[in-house]
């Protein structure tokens, strides 16, 4: 495993990225988000570290709890949640959907959404009032064609969504 230099100075940046004040978004009566997401550990350095995945994971509950209060002061209805990669950290981000005018797909519903299994991943663990969340996943296939020989990859994505949220994610 190669070694994390720089630890502080990322860590630092993680800080000011889990903050809403981070990322310039509009919210004027006439804005919408058309699945915008961001990615706090876009490299998958959590992918080697269990202590960096807790980290970046408690830092997507921050942001979306920040984004939570500024959509609901917003006043437009709205879709937040979290999904997390059971293999690639880097796949982990917040997302926020609304109506907009790119296609008729608010609300979006994702049919094949199942109740969580347990046990929670570690890096769950950790997180204050989980019990406000539902918890749910669903499995998603990638084919890389680019390889000599094709191959199709599964993985469990887990879709975290605060109880309180009027529109959901979930169908």
């Amino acid at each position: 495993m190669k070694k994390f230099r720089g630890k502080r100075r990322y860590f630092r940046q993680l800080q000011a990225e889990q903050h809403l004040t981070a990322h310039h978004l509009d919210f004027s009566p006439d804005s919408w988000f058309d699945f915008w997401h961001v990615h706090l550990d876009f490299h998958g350095r959590g992918n080697g570290h269990l202590k960096v995945r807790k980290a970046h994971v408690q830092g997507l509950f921050q942001l979306m709890n920040e984004l939570d209060d500024a959509l609901k002061a917003w006043g437009h209805s709205y879709q937040l949640w979290i999904e997390l990669s059971r293999l690639d950290a880097g796949a982990d981000a917040v997302f926020v959907h609304t109506n907009n005018p790119n296609g008729n797909n608010f609300p979006f519903v994702l049919p094949t959404l199942t109740k969580n299994p347990e046990p929670l991943p570690a890096y769950l663990q950790d997180i204050a009032d989980l019990e406000q969340y539902h918890i749910r996943s669903y499995e998603r296939c990638t084919f890389d064609e680019f390889d000599d020989e094709p191959e199709e990859s599964f993985d469990h994505i887990l879709v975290i969504e605060k109880k309180d949220i009027i529109r959901s994610v979930s169908p």
